[in-house]
């Protein structure tokens, strides 16, 4: 998903609220102007575009189609832009046209294409009664009820779970898929490798060399050097491409899971769960709050059905459906109400499909980390590429004034006598060297280390029931230090049960009874509610279907006795108020069948027991009389309500009263705008739902405490269960205190001023009777305090906090398609747990970059070091194009392989959160590389200059042998140095480089397969690498250099580092010079 905003629409902490969410209406972001003037520092969430301009211009890439292959193509964002917009306007087009001609009375054409075999209409005729909204045709055919017998549906059961009749369907109206564009194959990754500008000119100096030294030594002995250098880039190009494909792959896959929406579907009268892509037409499916419309359909029944056509039309208005406008679109979601849809085009049959067909979507998305990791990269490279200008430089004018030694005594280069294919061939060896100086100099690997180990931990996460759906989010959720938690789902299993009832004012959980009172419930909680029961025909297990707390009052009913089919049966829905977390409580106006006196209307509420008490006037006893509700059967209630939520227990209650029909508008159109009736109630129960703390909560808790991030629960329930949960979870301890602002309720929070908000919101630790409002003004005071904010959320009210918070976490079975798009990762279990550890994975994400980095400057300032000393004082450099070829496949690639994929470990958690602007080079990293460089440096100078009497080095019957023989120790030694400071590089901040070792295959693969082609560069490819063989003694020399590195690393460990970033105190010099420059102006004049 990209970050970019398509509008010019931003939601700004403190000055947008709930409503203008809801209508599209944002503004500025406050953030925005707070932000660094830094361009390599963008925000994790909505990003303007001009800032994503600017970083990619201050951009040093030697190879920009790879280095920017995983950011947003703002191009190809504009073109898809483009592209939505002329379909929205081709498809209003054909709407308008059809109207045209319906006014002009022209006649329709009659369709020539024949309904499919065994069915009674054809795909076309269908999706032109959508795409057309033509009501007309619908009702020619008869309605929505003809159209289901025409698709030989049940309009109330759906259709049969038959595998072939499902089978007839899909190959007769097609399935609900769109086509999607090829994925790149492996030779479009060959050939972006192959643009890297370094990696061409090394090529053509391949070319040249090769050329000259043909011509000056013959095919046998003159192919070596070019030859050489060729197949080193060849090599390069091809594993950077195969670690390349192999990411690409893996976000391939990712991205298949988040398009697979698991919804619900009727079939043979059962409610189960199915894929998206297995949707097919004439298929029956409840519609509710939150969910988006997977196919194109219409209406067979719906109750105050609000549905937001926006990703259609682009506009923000809700639109009404009932009978006189029945037609849904698939892409919709649906804002409000409930109802059920008949399937009635799928796939390119409907207007989404075909969108969708038409934009590719660009999986593209810079992450802050990975726009810092730019900006690291873009100074090195600029370092690197100044070294290798002056190396360059010096190498070229050492060469021509004779003083580059080809032996003890001879130049390589004597004006008037070196042939000229030989001076062109000193030439460019010399430049293939500055080049590849550059090539390890740049880190092109840096930021792509980002994509890698965010790929890897993205495919990981999916395994520990977490679905990353922006990028940028694993690596802030490594930054997180407090996590605002739903309790219902979240901290408690979602088993929800009745475990007390408070029935006509006697407590009990009652048996089959045929009361008044019971007789009402039965009523109520049969129409008023978004479950259904399914009974098999052939006996069996009753199914109950729904939300978790539906599923257990719908329960509770059969046991006393409520069918639920024969209930409905008795009476008509006139209107209906959906239950939403806003208002708590959802009610319905029933109208009855078999009603002895026809003018009355029954009017039933449920939601939360003090809300629905507030309401009622009266209460039903249990020989069925009403009774005035006074002051002390209220506190009585209100005791009983309490005692069930110090209990743990969801309290929810129920209430009627009586309507006079005449009362109720007879316009259908008044009808729909009839607010039913909330004052005046009749109380009948009050029930207690049991919905239990997972297991592991408790633990996940403490376990995030302990690592700086603070839990918060945010809740719906009242404040006495809230208060008992949070206690079970130790969210609160036992010792703390529980009053305000430690435990607050959402309208206490509501009713402060931003600045009171502001003041206590740090000391918050459970939000009861909240609602999204609240939740939202909780998030954005948080982010105000400088706290960096995890939100978790499952219904559409929720949208805006998870919009709003810097990591969104939206509940993958509870959750509805709003909450899922507004959020940045999808727990998939709905369990605390997994949303521990997705703050793992962050911090895993964040540490193995940082282990990366170590490692790579380490490399990059040794071998920029050794290259420019050695150039500048001899003329001649120890490590040559081909063997930095190597050196730069170690650390880029390989090396990204190897540390960007280390799993979290415990120790991760035991440290604080990441800070958001804290540097990406730590004073330990600083500590450590520093003093692994220097230790490289040292050793191979002195190597450099004093290898030859050290190691007794002599020529023997071959010039030059002795400078071969000690520029090969100089190039093993180096490698050996790199593979033991990789496993330094894994553990920066601990001496026990070895722990967990054992669980990373991958390292340890990596690191052998170094080692054996190490061996095979020095004594097999002699010519090919211009090194020479080592005896054993050489050998052992190399590694006890290389494992120098371990004690050195375990010393340097025990140097204290201060806390503060060395960068602090450049930044205070730079202020101290430019506050002084004022004064000393003054002081002149």
């Amino acid at each position: 998903m990209s970050n970019i905003s398509r509008t010019p629409r931003m939601f700004s902490p403190g000055r947008t609220s709930l409503d203008d969410y809801q209508k599209g209406i944002f503004v500025d972001d406050e953030e925005e102007k707070t932000m660094s003037t830094d361009v390599f520092d963008i925000p994790n969430k909505k990003a303007p575009l001009e800032r994503l301009k600017k970083w990619r211009q201050a951009t040093l890439a030697l190879n920009a189609t790879r280095r920017f292959r995983y950011t947003l193509n703002l191009k190809r964002e504009e073109q898809r832009e483009e592209t939505i917009s002329k379909i929205r306007a081709h498809a209003q087009a054909v709407r308008a046209a059809h109207r045209f001609k319906q006014i002009g009375g022209e006649k329709k054409k009659e369709d020539d294409d024949k309904p499919p075999e065994g069915f009674g209409i054809s795909a076309v005729k269908l999706a032109q009664l959508v795409r057309d909204k033509d009501f007309d045709s619908l009702q020619q055919i008869g309605g929505v009820k003809e159209v289901a017998k025409l698709l030989h549906t049940d309009a109330d059961k759906g259709i049969k779970e038959n595998p072939e009749e499902l089978l007839c369907r899909r190959n007769a109206y097609g399935e609900n898929t769109y086509p999607q564009k090829a994925a790149r194959n492996f030779f479009v990754f060959l050939w972006e490798a192959c643009q890297d500008t370094t990696l061409i000119i090394l090529m053509i100096c391949a070319a040249l060399s090769l050329g000259f030294q043909i011509k000056t030594e013959g095919i046998k002995e003159g192919w070596y050097d070019g030859g050489s250098i060729a197949f080193a880039v060849i090599l390069v190009i091809f594993v950077t491409a195969i670690s390349d494909y192999r990411q690409s792959l893996q976000f391939q896959n990712l991205n298949e899971e988040k398009r697979n929406i698991q919804l619900q579907v009727i079939r043979g009268g059962r409610r189960f769960k199915v894929s998206i892509f297995d949707l097919l037409v004439g298929d029956v499916l409840p519609l509710n709050i939150g969910d988006q419309v997977p196919a194109d359909g219409i209406l067979i029944e719906g109750h105050s059905l609000s549905i937001d056509e926006s990703s259609m039309t682009g506009e923000s208005k809700f639109v009404h459906k009932d009978q006189k406008n029945p037609f849904l679109m698939s892409g919709c979601k649906v804002a409000d109400g409930y109802g059920t849809m008949l399937v009635t085009g799928v796939g390119l049959n409907t207007e989404w499909g075909v969108l969708m067909a038409s934009i590719s979507e660009d999986n593209g998305e810079e992450t802050p980390l990975q726009v810092r990791l730019n900006g690291v990269a873009t100074f090195i490279g600029k370092v690197g590429l100044t070294v290798a200008v002056v190396v360059l430089i010096v190498l070229l004018i050492r060469y021509f004034t004779g003083h580059t030694e080809e032996t003890a005594d001879t130049s390589k280069f004597k004006a008037g006598k070196t042939k000229f294919g030989d001076a062109m061939n000193g030439v460019v060896e010399i430049f293939a060297i500055a080049v590849t100086i550059v090539v390890v100099a740049v880190p092109e690997g840096l930021p792509l280390a980002v994509t890698l180990t965010l790929a890897y931990s993205m495919r990981k996460m999916m395994r520990d029931k977490a679905l990353v759906r922006r990028l940028s989010a694993c690596e802030t959720m490594g930054s997180a230090t407090t996590i605002c938690s739903d309790k219902t789902g979240t901290l408690t299993l979602n088993q929800m049960t009745v475990v007390k009832a408070c029935v006509a004012g006697e407590m009990n959980l009652p048996p089959e009874s045929t009361s008044v009172a019971h007789n009402l419930l039965k009523e109520g909680i049969s129409q008023n509610t978004t479950g259904s029961i399914f009974k098999p025909e052939g006996g069996g297990q009753t199914e109950v279907t729904g939300s978790p707390t539906e599923k257990a009052i719908l329960s509770w009913a059969l046991e006393f006795g409520m069918n639920f089919d024969e209930e409905k049966s008795k009476s008509s829905i006139l209107q209906v108020v959906t239950f939403n977390s806003e208002k708590k409580r959802g009610g319905v106006a029933l109208k009855k069948l078999q009603l002895q006196s026809p003018s009355e209307v029954h009017i039933h509420w449920k939601g939360a027991a003090e809300i629905i008490l507030d309401l009622c006037s009266s209460w039903m006893d249990s020989s069925g009389v009403v009774q005035n509700m006074s002051p002390s059967k209220s506190d009585e209630f209100k005791t009983t309500i309490e005692g069930m939520a110090a209990a743990s227990l969801r309290c929810v209650a129920f209430a009627y009263r009586t309507y006079d029909t005449e009362s109720i508008p007879r316009e259908e159109v008044q009808l729909e705008s009839w607010e039913i009736p909330e004052d005046n109630l009749t109380l009948l129960a009050i029930v207690g739902i049991k919905d239990p703390c997972r297991p592991s909560v408790k633990e996940a808790v403490n376990l995030c405490q302990n690592a700086g991030v603070k839990v918060r629960m945010v809740t719906g329930d009242n404040i006495y269960t809230a208060r008992a949960i949070a206690l079970e979870c130790d969210i609160l301890k036992s010792d703390q205190s529980i009053e305000m602002p430690t435990v607050i309720e959402g309208k206490d929070f509501r009713a402060l001023t931003e600045e009171e908000r502001n003041k206590i919101v740090d000391k918050i630790c459970v939000m009861a009777r909240s609602s999204p409002t609240d939740k939202l003004l909780l998030v954005q005071a948080l982010k105000r305090n400088g706290e960096v904010v995890a939100v978790t959320g499952d219904g559409t009210n929720d949208a805006p906090a998870l919009h709003e918070a810097d990591i969104g976490l939206s509940m993958g079975i509870q959750g509805t398609e709003v909450a899922k798009e507004s959020s940045d990762i999808i727990i998939l279990d709905d369990n605390f747990s997994s949303v521990v550890k997705v703050v793992r994975w962050g911090r895993s994400v964040y540490a193995n970059i940082q282990k990366f980095i170590q490692f790579q400057l380490t490399v990059n300032v040794a071998a920029l070091t050794i290259n420019f000393v050695a150039a500048i004082s001899s003329g001649n450099v120890p490590l040559n194009a081909v063997q930095l070829l190597w050196v730069n496949l170690i650390m880029d690639t390989l090396g990204a392989l190897a540390l960007a994929t280390e799993p979290p470990t415990d120790h991760l958690m035991h440290r604080p959160p990441v800070g958001r602007r804290e540097p990406l080079i730590t004073n330990i990293m600083w500590r450590n590389l520093i003093a692994q460089a220097i230790y490289q440096i040292i050793v191979l100078l002195t190597l450099t200059f004093k290898g030859k009497d050290i190691l007794n080095l002599k020529d023997g019957n071959v010039a030059g042998h002795a400078d071969k023989l000690r520029n090969t120790i100089i190039f093993n030694a180096f490698v050996f140095c790199q593979i033991f400071n990789e496993f330094n590089a894994r553990k920066p901040d601990q001496k026990n480089i070895f722990r967990g070792l054992h669980k990373n295959r991958l390292f340890i693969g990596i690191i052998c397969m170094t080692l054996i082609l190490q061996v095979i560069i020095v004594e097999f490819l002699k010519k090919f690498a211009k090194t020479t063989q080592l005896n054993p003694k050489q050998w052992i020399l190399c590694i006890v250099i290389g494992f120098l590195s371990w004690p050195i690393a375990a010393v340097v460990k025990c140097i204290p580092v201060p806390e503060r970033p060395f960068a602090d105190y450049l930044r205070k010099k730079s202020k101290r010079k430019e506050s002084s420059a004022p004064g000393e102006a003054s002081a002149d004049h």
